[in-house]
Protein backbone atom coordinates (compact mmCIF):
# COMPACT_ATOMS: atom_id res chain seq x y z
CA UNK A 1 0.00 0.00 0.00
CA UNK A 2 2.87 2.17 -0.98
CA UNK A 3 3.52 4.65 -3.73
CA UNK A 4 4.60 8.15 -4.61
CA UNK A 5 0.98 9.19 -4.46
CA UNK A 6 0.58 8.47 -0.86
CA UNK A 7 -3.01 10.36 -0.23
CA UNK A 8 -2.94 13.56 1.97
CA UNK A 9 -5.71 14.27 4.17
CA UNK A 10 -5.52 17.94 4.43
CA UNK A 11 -4.40 18.60 0.35
CA UNK A 12 -7.79 16.56 -0.68
CA UNK A 13 -11.26 17.98 -0.69
CA UNK A 14 -13.95 16.60 0.51
CA UNK A 15 -15.97 15.65 -2.07
CA UNK A 16 -12.64 13.80 -4.08
CA UNK A 17 -12.03 11.76 -0.75
CA UNK A 18 -14.72 9.23 -1.66
CA UNK A 19 -13.62 9.05 -5.50
CA UNK A 20 -10.64 8.44 -4.73
CA UNK A 21 -11.64 5.80 -2.12
CA UNK A 22 -13.29 4.13 -4.98
CA UNK A 23 -10.56 3.93 -7.06
CA UNK A 24 -8.03 2.73 -4.19
CA UNK A 25 -10.87 0.02 -3.17
CA UNK A 26 -11.57 -0.73 -6.87
CA UNK A 27 -8.00 -1.88 -7.45
CA UNK A 28 -8.17 -3.83 -4.41
CA UNK A 29 -11.05 -5.92 -4.88
CA UNK A 30 -9.82 -6.43 -8.44
CA UNK A 31 -6.64 -7.55 -7.12
CA UNK A 32 -8.53 -10.24 -4.71
CA UNK A 33 -11.14 -11.43 -7.22
CA UNK A 34 -7.99 -11.99 -10.56
CA UNK A 35 -5.05 -12.62 -8.36
CA UNK A 36 -6.11 -14.04 -4.75
CA UNK A 37 -6.30 -12.47 -1.45
CA UNK A 38 -2.56 -12.59 -0.91
CA UNK A 39 -2.16 -10.32 -3.85
CA UNK A 40 -4.10 -7.30 -2.26
CA UNK A 41 -1.24 -6.68 -0.29
CA UNK A 42 0.38 -5.35 -3.92
CA UNK A 43 -1.51 -2.42 -3.61
CA UNK A 44 -0.30 0.84 -4.63
CA UNK A 45 -0.78 4.05 -4.93
CA UNK A 46 0.88 5.06 -8.09
CA UNK A 47 -0.88 2.64 -9.68
CA UNK A 48 -4.42 4.41 -9.36
CA UNK A 49 -3.37 6.85 -11.37
CA UNK A 50 -4.14 4.82 -14.51
CA UNK A 51 -7.45 4.17 -13.26
CA UNK A 52 -8.46 7.52 -12.70
CA UNK A 53 -6.88 7.97 -16.14
CA UNK A 54 -9.20 5.65 -17.87
CA UNK A 55 -12.13 7.28 -15.84
CA UNK A 56 -11.22 10.60 -16.42
CA UNK A 57 -11.68 10.60 -20.40
CA UNK A 58 -14.91 8.57 -19.55
CA UNK A 59 -16.24 10.94 -17.26
CA UNK A 60 -20.45 9.59 -15.88
CA UNK A 61 -20.26 6.91 -18.06
CA UNK A 62 -17.63 4.95 -16.54
CA UNK A 63 -18.23 1.84 -15.21
CA UNK A 64 -18.67 1.81 -11.18
CA UNK A 65 -20.63 -0.52 -9.13
CA UNK A 66 -21.99 0.00 -5.16
CA UNK A 67 -19.57 -2.57 -3.02
CA UNK A 68 -19.85 -3.94 0.03
CA UNK A 69 -18.95 -2.87 3.94
CA UNK A 70 -15.30 -3.34 4.48
CA UNK A 71 -13.35 -2.88 7.40
CA UNK A 72 -10.66 -0.89 6.07
CA UNK A 73 -14.02 1.69 5.58
CA UNK A 74 -15.19 1.55 8.99
CA UNK A 75 -17.74 -0.89 7.32
CA UNK A 76 -19.07 1.32 4.97
CA UNK A 77 -20.32 0.55 1.44
CA UNK A 78 -18.63 2.29 -0.92
CA UNK A 79 -18.99 3.13 -4.90
CA UNK A 80 -15.89 1.75 -6.17
CA UNK A 81 -14.54 1.72 -10.06
CA UNK A 82 -14.73 -1.28 -12.33
CA UNK A 83 -13.41 -2.54 -15.39
CA UNK A 84 -10.55 -1.79 -17.74
CA UNK A 85 -9.05 0.84 -15.40
CA UNK A 86 -8.31 -1.17 -12.47
CA UNK A 87 -7.44 -3.86 -14.08
CA UNK A 88 -4.94 -2.03 -15.50
CA UNK A 89 -3.86 -0.48 -12.37
CA UNK A 90 -3.77 -4.33 -11.12
CA UNK A 91 -1.26 -5.11 -13.81
CA UNK A 92 1.00 -2.24 -12.84
CA UNK A 93 0.80 -3.37 -8.93
CA UNK A 94 1.52 -6.84 -9.18
CA UNK A 95 4.33 -6.16 -11.93
CA UNK A 96 6.03 -3.76 -9.55
CA UNK A 97 5.65 -5.62 -6.81
CA UNK A 98 6.85 -9.02 -8.93
CA UNK A 99 10.07 -6.82 -9.57
CA UNK A 100 10.81 -5.61 -6.16
CA UNK A 101 10.51 -9.17 -4.70
CA UNK A 102 13.02 -10.65 -7.48
CA UNK A 103 14.97 -8.00 -7.00
CA UNK A 104 15.65 -8.81 -3.29
CA UNK A 105 15.54 -12.85 -3.79
CA UNK A 106 18.69 -11.53 -6.70
CA UNK A 107 20.40 -9.22 -4.23
CA UNK A 108 19.74 -11.30 -1.44
CA UNK A 109 18.58 -8.79 0.99
CA UNK A 110 14.79 -7.99 2.60
CA UNK A 111 12.56 -10.81 2.74
CA UNK A 112 14.96 -12.89 0.89
CA UNK A 113 17.90 -12.38 3.30
CA UNK A 114 15.85 -14.68 6.07
CA UNK A 115 16.62 -18.22 6.58
CA UNK A 116 14.50 -20.62 3.50
CA UNK A 117 12.82 -17.53 2.51
CA UNK A 118 14.96 -17.10 -0.62
CA UNK A 119 12.91 -20.10 -2.46
CA UNK A 120 9.71 -18.84 -1.26
CA UNK A 121 10.17 -15.55 -2.54
CA UNK A 122 11.30 -16.12 -6.19
CA UNK A 123 8.10 -18.29 -6.22
CA UNK A 124 5.86 -15.48 -5.22
CA UNK A 125 7.36 -12.99 -7.63
CA UNK A 126 6.54 -15.73 -10.42
CA UNK A 127 3.44 -16.38 -9.51
CA UNK A 128 2.31 -12.13 -9.22
CA UNK A 129 4.42 -11.98 -12.61
CA UNK A 130 1.70 -14.90 -14.29
CA UNK A 131 -1.14 -13.25 -12.58
CA UNK A 132 -0.34 -9.82 -14.19
CA UNK A 133 -0.31 -11.54 -17.61
CA UNK A 134 -3.59 -13.14 -17.39
CA UNK A 135 -4.93 -9.62 -16.14
CA UNK A 136 -2.80 -7.61 -19.09
CA UNK A 137 -4.74 -10.16 -21.63
CA UNK A 138 -8.16 -9.86 -20.87
CA UNK A 139 -7.54 -5.73 -21.40
CA UNK A 140 -5.10 -6.24 -24.61
CA UNK A 141 -2.19 -4.92 -22.74
CA UNK A 142 1.55 -6.78 -23.97
CA UNK A 143 3.04 -7.42 -20.64
CA UNK A 144 5.75 -9.36 -22.02
CA UNK A 145 7.73 -5.94 -23.78
CA UNK A 146 6.90 -4.60 -20.03
CA UNK A 147 8.99 -7.36 -18.38
CA UNK A 148 11.32 -7.20 -21.02
CA UNK A 149 12.00 -3.64 -20.05
CA UNK A 150 12.01 -4.09 -15.81
CA UNK A 151 14.35 -7.33 -16.77
CA UNK A 152 16.54 -4.89 -19.14
CA UNK A 153 16.66 -2.39 -15.46
CA UNK A 154 19.31 -5.08 -14.17
CA UNK A 155 21.85 -4.80 -16.78
CA UNK A 156 21.70 -0.98 -17.40
CA UNK A 157 22.54 -0.84 -13.81
CA UNK A 158 25.31 -3.04 -13.97
CA UNK A 159 26.65 -0.95 -17.24
CA UNK A 160 26.24 2.84 -15.25
CA UNK A 161 29.38 4.26 -13.84
CA UNK A 162 30.71 8.04 -13.04
CA UNK A 163 29.46 10.39 -15.85
CA UNK A 164 26.72 8.29 -16.76
CA UNK A 165 23.39 10.31 -17.07
CA UNK A 166 21.12 9.70 -14.50
CA UNK A 167 18.59 9.30 -17.39
CA UNK A 168 19.82 6.41 -18.58
CA UNK A 169 19.39 4.78 -15.70
CA UNK A 170 15.96 5.97 -15.61
CA UNK A 171 14.90 4.98 -18.80
CA UNK A 172 13.88 1.67 -18.67
CA UNK A 173 11.19 3.05 -15.50
CA UNK A 174 9.93 5.31 -18.30
CA UNK A 175 9.55 3.44 -21.07
CA UNK A 176 7.33 0.81 -19.29
CA UNK A 177 5.34 3.92 -17.22
CA UNK A 178 5.15 5.70 -20.23
CA UNK A 179 3.07 2.70 -21.59
CA UNK A 180 1.03 2.03 -19.31
CA UNK A 181 -0.41 5.72 -19.47
CA UNK A 182 -0.73 5.25 -23.43
CA UNK A 183 -2.78 1.76 -22.93
CA UNK A 184 -5.33 4.02 -20.26
CA UNK A 185 -5.74 5.96 -23.36
CA UNK A 186 -7.01 3.09 -25.47
CA UNK A 187 -9.18 1.95 -22.72
CA UNK A 188 -10.52 5.24 -21.82
CA UNK A 189 -11.63 4.95 -25.96
CA UNK A 190 -9.82 8.05 -26.64
CA UNK A 191 -6.90 6.44 -28.79
CA UNK A 192 -5.91 10.23 -29.89
CA UNK A 193 -4.90 10.79 -26.31
CA UNK A 194 -2.11 8.09 -26.37
CA UNK A 195 0.76 10.56 -27.51
CA UNK A 196 0.35 12.95 -24.59
CA UNK A 197 -0.38 9.95 -21.76
CA UNK A 198 2.63 8.31 -23.17
CA UNK A 199 4.79 11.87 -22.91
CA UNK A 200 3.23 11.81 -19.17
CA UNK A 201 3.96 8.34 -18.38
CA UNK A 202 7.25 8.53 -18.97
CA UNK A 203 7.77 11.73 -17.13
CA UNK A 204 5.67 9.90 -14.67
CA UNK A 205 8.41 7.26 -14.49
CA UNK A 206 11.19 9.47 -14.16
CA UNK A 207 9.94 11.26 -11.67
CA UNK A 208 8.91 8.24 -9.17
CA UNK A 209 12.50 6.81 -9.92
CA UNK A 210 14.11 9.68 -8.53
CA UNK A 211 12.22 10.59 -5.81
CA UNK A 212 12.80 6.93 -4.64
CA UNK A 213 16.31 7.05 -5.55
CA UNK A 214 17.23 10.35 -3.60
CA UNK A 215 14.68 8.76 -0.46
CA UNK A 216 17.42 5.92 -0.01
CA UNK A 217 20.34 7.80 -0.75
CA UNK A 218 21.16 7.95 2.23
CA UNK A 219 20.29 4.72 3.81
CA UNK A 220 21.57 3.12 0.92
CA UNK A 221 24.90 4.88 1.86
CA UNK A 222 25.21 3.70 4.93
CA UNK A 223 24.50 -0.29 4.24
CA UNK A 224 26.66 -0.26 1.26
CA UNK A 225 23.35 -0.95 -1.01
CA UNK A 226 23.81 0.06 -4.92
CA UNK A 227 21.67 3.71 -5.92
CA UNK A 228 21.46 5.58 -9.20
CA UNK A 229 22.97 8.80 -8.02
CA UNK A 230 25.96 7.03 -5.87
CA UNK A 231 26.72 5.21 -9.17
CA UNK A 232 26.55 7.98 -11.73
CA UNK A 233 28.52 10.30 -9.69
CA UNK A 234 25.47 12.43 -9.45
CA UNK A 235 24.13 14.09 -6.37
CA UNK A 236 20.35 15.18 -4.62
CA UNK A 237 20.83 18.76 -6.60
CA UNK A 238 21.05 16.80 -9.95
CA UNK A 239 17.86 14.69 -9.58
CA UNK A 240 16.19 17.52 -7.77
CA UNK A 241 16.74 19.42 -11.34
CA UNK A 242 15.44 16.58 -13.44
CA UNK A 243 12.19 15.66 -11.00
CA UNK A 244 10.98 19.52 -11.25
CA UNK A 245 11.75 19.14 -15.03
CA UNK A 246 9.25 15.59 -14.92
CA UNK A 247 6.52 17.79 -13.21
CA UNK A 248 6.50 20.30 -15.72
CA UNK A 249 6.67 17.61 -18.60
CA UNK A 250 3.99 15.53 -16.92
CA UNK A 251 1.50 18.54 -16.12
CA UNK A 252 2.30 20.34 -19.89
CA UNK A 253 1.26 16.62 -21.46
CA UNK A 254 -2.12 16.32 -19.53
CA UNK A 255 -2.88 19.60 -20.09
CA UNK A 256 -2.73 18.64 -24.06
CA UNK A 257 -5.33 15.31 -23.73
CA UNK A 258 -8.55 15.62 -24.08
CA UNK A 259 -10.07 14.42 -20.46
CA UNK A 260 -13.62 14.97 -19.59
CA UNK A 261 -13.59 15.53 -15.88
CA UNK A 262 -9.63 16.43 -15.18
CA UNK A 263 -9.94 17.05 -11.18
CA UNK A 264 -8.72 13.76 -9.69
CA UNK A 265 -6.09 13.17 -12.46
CA UNK A 266 -5.15 16.76 -10.99
CA UNK A 267 -5.49 15.67 -7.51
CA UNK A 268 -3.29 12.94 -8.07
CA UNK A 269 -0.98 13.58 -11.10
CA UNK A 270 -0.04 17.45 -10.17
CA UNK A 271 -1.28 18.09 -6.58
CA UNK A 272 0.05 14.71 -5.25
CA UNK A 273 3.19 14.53 -7.22
CA UNK A 274 4.21 18.30 -6.36
CA UNK A 275 3.60 17.08 -2.68
CA UNK A 276 6.10 14.31 -3.46
CA UNK A 277 8.61 16.06 -4.90
CA UNK A 278 8.46 18.74 -1.74
CA UNK A 279 8.71 16.07 0.99
CA UNK A 280 11.92 14.49 -0.80
CA UNK A 281 13.17 17.69 -2.42
CA UNK A 282 12.01 20.73 -0.42
CA UNK A 283 9.14 23.33 -1.89
CA UNK A 284 9.79 24.11 -5.71
CA UNK A 285 9.20 27.59 -4.40
CA UNK A 286 12.57 29.28 -4.23
CA UNK A 287 11.55 32.39 -2.02
CA UNK A 288 8.43 31.99 -0.10
CA UNK A 289 9.84 31.30 3.26
CA UNK A 290 7.96 32.18 6.60
CA UNK A 291 8.38 31.84 10.07
CA UNK A 292 5.44 30.22 10.34
CA UNK A 293 6.94 27.90 8.28
CA UNK A 294 10.51 27.61 10.21
CA UNK A 295 8.86 27.07 13.51
CA UNK A 296 6.80 23.90 11.83
CA UNK A 297 9.57 22.44 10.74
CA UNK A 298 11.15 23.22 14.47
CA UNK A 299 8.35 21.28 15.56
CA UNK A 300 8.74 18.31 13.28
CA UNK A 301 12.38 18.04 13.97
CA UNK A 302 11.78 17.95 17.56
CA UNK A 303 8.97 15.33 17.56
CA UNK A 304 11.31 13.00 15.17
CA UNK A 305 14.56 13.68 17.39
CA UNK A 306 11.95 12.09 20.51
CA UNK A 307 10.40 9.14 18.10
CA UNK A 308 14.60 8.18 17.47
CA UNK A 309 15.20 8.71 21.28
CA UNK A 310 11.92 6.34 22.36
CA UNK A 311 13.02 3.87 19.58
CA UNK A 312 16.65 3.28 20.90
CA UNK A 313 16.10 3.08 24.06
CA UNK A 314 13.57 0.07 22.93
CA UNK A 315 15.78 -1.61 20.40
CA UNK A 316 18.68 -1.13 22.41
CA UNK A 317 17.59 -0.57 25.20
CA UNK A 318 15.45 -3.04 28.07
CA UNK A 319 13.07 -5.34 27.45
CA UNK A 320 14.31 -5.70 23.53
CA UNK A 321 11.75 -8.61 21.78
CA UNK A 322 13.45 -11.62 19.83
CA UNK A 323 12.87 -11.15 16.26
CA UNK A 324 10.27 -12.89 14.65
CA UNK A 325 10.80 -16.12 11.73
CA UNK A 326 10.06 -15.52 8.67
CA UNK A 327 6.34 -16.66 8.80
CA UNK A 328 5.69 -15.41 12.06
CA UNK A 329 6.71 -12.41 10.56
CA UNK A 330 5.08 -12.84 7.51
CA UNK A 331 1.99 -13.31 9.25
CA UNK A 332 2.35 -9.90 11.53
CA UNK A 333 3.06 -7.80 7.64
CA UNK A 334 -0.41 -8.82 6.66
CA UNK A 335 -2.08 -7.69 9.77
CA UNK A 336 -0.34 -4.66 10.01
CA UNK A 337 -1.19 -4.08 6.22
CA UNK A 338 -4.60 -5.04 6.25
CA UNK A 339 -5.09 -2.95 8.82
CA UNK A 340 -3.13 0.39 7.84
CA UNK A 341 -0.79 0.13 11.08
CA UNK A 342 2.04 0.43 8.62
CA UNK A 343 0.41 3.66 6.61
CA UNK A 344 -1.46 5.42 9.30
CA UNK A 345 -0.13 4.34 12.68
CA UNK A 346 2.93 7.15 14.42
CA UNK A 347 4.83 3.83 15.54
CA UNK A 348 4.25 0.43 14.70
CA UNK A 349 6.20 -2.98 15.72
CA UNK A 350 8.24 -4.24 12.66
CA UNK A 351 7.12 -7.87 11.63
CA UNK A 352 9.91 -9.12 11.35
CA UNK A 353 12.69 -7.42 13.37
CA UNK A 354 10.17 -6.03 16.20
CA UNK A 355 12.43 -2.99 16.28
CA UNK A 356 9.87 0.60 15.88
CA UNK A 357 9.07 1.72 13.21
CA UNK A 358 7.21 5.29 11.62
CA UNK A 359 4.22 5.20 9.74
CA UNK A 360 4.96 6.20 6.21
CA UNK A 361 1.47 9.07 6.63
CA UNK A 362 2.03 10.50 9.92
CA UNK A 363 4.68 13.04 8.84
CA UNK A 364 2.80 13.97 5.67
CA UNK A 365 4.77 17.34 6.10
CA UNK A 366 1.27 19.09 4.54
CA UNK A 367 1.75 21.99 6.67
CA UNK A 368 5.27 22.61 5.32
CA UNK A 369 4.68 23.02 1.71
CA UNK A 370 3.81 26.03 0.54
CA UNK A 371 0.48 27.50 1.24
CA UNK A 372 -0.26 28.80 -2.12
CA UNK A 373 -0.11 25.39 -3.62
CA UNK A 374 2.07 26.75 -6.45
CA UNK A 375 -1.34 28.30 -7.58
CA UNK A 376 -0.30 32.02 -6.38
CA UNK A 377 1.73 34.70 -8.37
CA UNK A 378 4.58 36.63 -6.95
CA UNK A 379 5.84 34.25 -4.44
CA UNK A 380 8.31 31.71 -7.08
CA UNK A 381 6.20 28.68 -7.35
CA UNK A 382 6.43 26.54 -10.09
Amino acid sequence: MFGMLAPCPSRTPDDLKPRWMGHFCGLCLELRDDAGQFARLATNYDALALSVLVEAQQGDEADSRNAGPCALRGMRRQRIATGGGPRLAATASLLLASAKIRDHVEDGDGLAAKPGARGIAGLTADRLRAKATVIGNSIDLDTAALVALIEGQRGIEADCGPGTPLTAVTAPTEAATAELFAHAAIIGGRPENAGAFRTAGAAFGRLAHLLDAAEDFEDDAERGAWNPLAATGSGIEDARALAKVALADMKRALDSAVIVDATLTELLLDRYARHAFTKTFGSTCSTHQTAERRGYRERRDYRRERRHERRSRYDYGYHRPEPRNFFAGLCAFTVLCCTCQMCCREEYEGPWSRKRREGCCRDCDCCDCCPCDGDCCGCGCD
